[in-house]
């Protein structure tokens, strides 16, 4: 039997890559994204690859009920999500009194509102079958606070605590929660965030999307609470434990700071 599998912001970066691994596996596939013809260029692709089955849905997910309106479209195609991926996200750089309010807003709709609502509208589904397999797109940003990215940080950290925590309400039922947690990564979201400057990303070589998204899917698969990608990722996410957290913040500021 094949599983279904709806992966949000699908049309390029980790999403695509998600995408390509599940089709390689022979799961058929729900795509959302914005852009529609990128989706349409990949449905064909994968259709004719892999001979599955993809639906795509062009949607924007910072909107208001986008979510709802997504589940309502696959119930009405009785399309039954076996691993709902929720990928879909953005960040923005710059010092807050800086940044623009219109972009945050959307960001926290995103990053967290659209994020939690996709969780509940098909986790009910998959408790009453008795399976599923959620995955949600963190990053190493959930472990502390990001001075120049404050407000990407903070949903961030929400979405590995709420990840978590549903975990453990539904393990025992079948369902699994995991939260990916990668570091910088080769996905032109560095372009989207304005932070090509940052010290943490110029002139470094950053994991591809591919790498990141092999990595994430077979945590998924077996069900892994939090998945950080890369052994310097772990370390570093593990470490801010033991040091003061004004300390971890001033230095999460010098490796974001841009490079003058």
């Amino acid at each position: 039997m094949k599983n279904t599998a709806l992966i949000t912001g699908a049309s390029n970066g980790i999403g695509l890559e998600l995408a390509k691994v599940h089709a390689s596996k022979g799961g058929d596939l729900v795509l959302v994204a914005r852009n529609k013809s990128k989706l349409d260029s990949l449905k064909a692709d994968l259709e004719k690859k892999f001979n599955i089955s993809v639906y795509i849905i062009g949607k924007d997910l910072s909107a208001s009920n986008s979510a709802d309106e997504v589940f309502n479209e696959t119930s009405s195609q009785n399309i039954q999500i076996d691993y709902l991926v929720n990928n879909a996200g953005f960040g923005d750089f710059g010092m807050f009194t800086e940044t623009e309010w219109s972009k945050e807003f959307q960001m926290i709709n995103l990053n967290i509102t659209t994020l939690t609502r996709f969780t509940k509208l098909y986790l009910k589904d998959m408790v009453k079958r008795g399976s599923g397999k959620i995955m949600n797109v963190a990053s190493t940003a959930a472990f502390q606070s990001g001075p120049t990215m404050a407000v990407y940080y903070a949903t961030k950290a929400y979405v590995l605590s709420f990840s978590e925590a549903v975990n453990n309400e539904v393990s025992d039922k079948g369902v699994t929660v995991t939260t990916l947690c990668p570091g910088a990564t080769e996905s032109g979201f560095q372009v989207a965030a304005a932070m090509e400057e940052s010290a943490l990303v110029k002139g470094k070589k950053l994991p591809t999307s591919k790498e990141v998204a092999e990595y994430g899917y077979a945590a998924m698969i077996k069900g892994k609470t939090v998945a950080i990608h890369g052994f310097m990722n772990y370390m570093l996410a593990n470490s801010v434990r033991l040091f003061p957290r004004k300390l971890i913040v001033k230095v999460t500021r010098k490796m974001q700071d841009r490079v003058k």
